[in-house]
């Protein structure tokens, strides 16, 4: 089969290697659409070290061939991937922490991921797709699973106010996730136009056009700080320090931007006004439902709406010019999705 490998920064190498090989507990999925996330691009550009595996998370696909001792998949089933790889037995995958599982790994970053014609997952990772969820969508269940996961652990109540630093793929998403728990005001940093008209599509009530020094932001929170602030800048931004000054005293601040150098944090801050700073890792589940879950429950209310997320795609073909794309924000992108097969 053809996959990618990003084996240099700023390009990827196309080769042929053999189609993965059924284990015990696993299926193959032939890969119908993968996106290309902030955390591609970081590698893709030299930021981040390139991975040693074929890269690519947010999968989605037709389960193609099922291991004999699988039960609750079948071959022939549309899914969407969950690429989290975890040993089942620790205690904090028995209490739906998987994503914090000393053993966990990642699709795309250890082991082998979705910019490929085929790709073998554990069965628990695959997901079936609602009936009016096509692949395209269906792929973005993943970076809408992170939105998810955060607010969840931000506890967010009906009512609250949020505000969303960056308005990248994750940031929008995040904008949506807080409409659908409820959120009262929904707030969203967006420099560029055609991030800031996804933003209003998704249900963001008020956009600031930039997150450095922004006047009207920080006159907005003075006035009316938000109860949670979720930083997905990353990067080199100083956006933690910010999110600390805006947020209301004894509000939350959620972090999901992948950082590529040290962030700045002020201590004084954190403890003078009682902010709860946290964490948010990829997905995990809470009770019977995985965010995963309640993400494709949000895709196949309106799935129209996010589809206009995905500006541009690409074939595997293209992948290096996939990620040029989604790299340079003139080209009004998005979401740029791969399609190793139609």
């Amino acid at each position: 089969m053809l996959a990618a490998f990003c084996d240099r920064p700023g390009a990827f190498a196309l080769r042929e290697v053999p189609r993965p090989e059924m284990q015990s507990g696993q299926v193959i999925v032939r890969v119908r659409s993968c996106g290309i996330c902030g955390s591609d691009l970081h590698v893709f550009s030299g930021d981040l070290p390139p991975a040693p595996v074929c890269p690519g998370h947010e999968i989605s696909g037709e389960v193609v061939d099922v291991a004999p001792d699988v039960r609750g998949v079948c071959a022939g089933e549309r899914v969407a991937v969950e690429p989290l790889v975890t040993c089942r037995r620790c205690a904090y995958c028995q209490t739906g922490d998987y994503q914090l599982c000393a053993r966990f790994k990642l699709l795309g970053m250890m082991v082998d991921g979705g910019f490929a014609e085929y790709v073998r997952i554990p069965a628990y990772a695959a997901f079936r797709l609602p009936a009016a969820v096509d692949f395209e969508v269906g792929a973005l269940a993943e970076p809408l699973a992170v939105g998810v996961h955060a607010l969840r652990l931000a506890r967010m109540r009906l009512g609250d106010r949020v505000l969303v630093l960056g308005a990248g793929t994750i940031g929008l998403l995040c904008v949506a996730a807080a409409q659908a728990a409820g959120a009262s005001d929904i707030w969203i940093t967006a420099r560029h136009p055609h991030q800031q008209d996804a933003a209003r599509l998704l249900g963001a009530t008020h956009i600031f056009g930039g997150w450095d020094g922004d006047a009207g932001l920080s006159a907005a929170s003075s006035e009316c700080p938000p109860d949670i602030v979720i930083e997905t800048v990353g990067g080199q931004a100083s956006t933690i320090d910010q999110a600390l000054s805006l947020v209301r005293p004894a509000g939350t601040v959620a972090v999901l931007g992948v950082f590529t150098g040290m962030a700045t944090v002020n201590p004084m801050l954190l403890m003078a006004r009682e902010i709860r700073l946290i964490g948010s890792n990829t997905y995990g589940r809470s009770g019977p439902r995985a965010d995963f879950d309640v993400a494709l429950d949000m895709l196949a209310g309106d799935p129209e709406r996010f589809r206009r997320l995905i500006t541009h795609r690409v074939p595997l073909t293209g992948i290096t010019a996939g990620f040029e794309t989604a790299a340079d924000k003139r080209s009004h992108s998005i979401k740029v999705a791969v399609r190793p097969a139609d």
